[in-house]
């Protein structure tokens, strides 16, 4: 069973972040904040969840929780601010919508960027540690997984209703034979030979 809270009566949100390593889309974040002592079995970082699990997980966490928002950064601004910069800002932009303030922010991963004035802890695989970041990285990847299908509609060509946009063999050879998207990270090893070949 995952913990359910890190700091002690504070209200606190977690956040994590989907589509970081992918060579197309935009990268989404969610934050999330739990009711205190709450409980979920189910509940874990959504890599270790089957898709079937993550989307009835969605609804449970959405009925669930006393706040939650997810936050998008587009491909044009991560070739702008890169693309860490692009997840915490994406990971603000969830934050700002949340219609409960929260005291304090916990985040998966090792880095952040302050949000406000909030006290924030960093937690190294915090996604399978803390019930709100898992509650978070399930949002962040079921609303990125929807995005991508509907690109997928729109350019079947580069298999992202499959790859969801990450860097698989097909990718890389439907980008060699058709070119690159509007919705191509251009600042990235797109063709993953070393070689930057696409100007900006």
């Amino acid at each position: 069973m995952l913990k359910s809270h890190y700091y002690e009566n504070l209200v606190e949100a977690g956040c994590d972040e989907a589509g970081r390593g992918c060579l197309a889309g935009s990268v989404y974040a969610a934050a999330v904040i739990l009711p205190p002592d709450y409980e979920n079995d189910l509940l874990n970082d959504s890599k270790k969840l089957t898709a079937k699990k993550r989307y009835a997980l969605r609804e449970v966490i959405q009925r669930d929780a006393l706040a939650w928002a997810v936050g998008i950064v587009t491909p044009e601004e991560i070739d702008k601010i890169n693309i860490l910069n692009a997840s915490f800002l994406a990971m603000h932009r969830a934050l700002d919508q949340l219609s409960l303030r929260p005291e304090a922010v916990i985040v998966d991963g090792n880095r952040f960027k302050p949000y406000q004035d909030l006290p924030f802890t960093t937690i190294v695989k915090g996604d399978g540690k803390f019930l709100s970041i898992a509650a978070a990285s399930v949002l962040a990847k079921t609303y990125r997984d929807d995005y991508m299908l509907g690109l997928a509609k729109e350019y079947p060509q580069y298999d992202w209703q499959s790859n969801m946009g990450y860097p698989t063999k097909k990718h890389r050879q439907a980008i060699r034979d058709h070119g690159i998207t509007p919705y191509h990270r251009k600042s990235y090893n797109l063709l993953g030979d070393g070689q930057l070949c696409f100007d900006f």
